[in-house]
């Protein structure tokens, strides 16, 4: 009978550990910043929620809308991120524009807000704000060079 027992040896001397390593580094390629993408993630769900969460549903229903929206957006964007990075890398502007627009947004969309929806808003826009640039940045350094 065959010995087919494998004996626990080190991997680095298989036949294919160079392609496979290859092909790893190939797939991570411009993942710098593969640790924004759950923050980012985190981020949308707590705007969706937030009006839940501060308790502003019944006395600013159009913001309830408008934070729901704008928190699956930004969810969206994160697993886009996650999914296709060097396709997705390019709209990290846009978690900039969506930052700003949470700073502003309780003054145009909501009515009379009061400090806590306010400062919610503020809070998560700055966030936003501030992850959208660190991918931005990111991307815009791992880009490869055109002569």
């Amino acid at each position: 009978m065959a010995n087919v027992s494998h004996s626990r040896g080190d991997i680095t001397s298989h036949p294919d550990a160079p392609e496979m390593q290859a092909r790893y580094a190939r797939m991570l390629g411009g993942r710098d910043v593969a640790l924004v993408d759950g923050p980012v993630f985190l981020l949308g769900l707590y705007c969706a929620v937030s009006p839940w969460i501060l308790h502003f549903t019944t006395s600013q229903p159009s913001l309830v809308a408008h934070n729901l929206i704008v928190g699956i957006a930004i969810g969206l964007l994160a697993l886009g991120f996650t999914r296709a990075p060097e396709r997705m890398y390019g709209l990290s502007w846009a978690m900039c524009a969506i930052g700003v627009w949470m700073i502003i947004s309780p003054w145009i969309v909501g009515t009379s807000p009061d400090a806590g929806v306010i400062w919610n808003n503020i809070v998560i826009g700055a966030l936003a704000l501030i992850l959208g640039m660190v991918c931005a940045g990111t991307a815009a350094r791992s880009a490869p060079r055109r002569p």
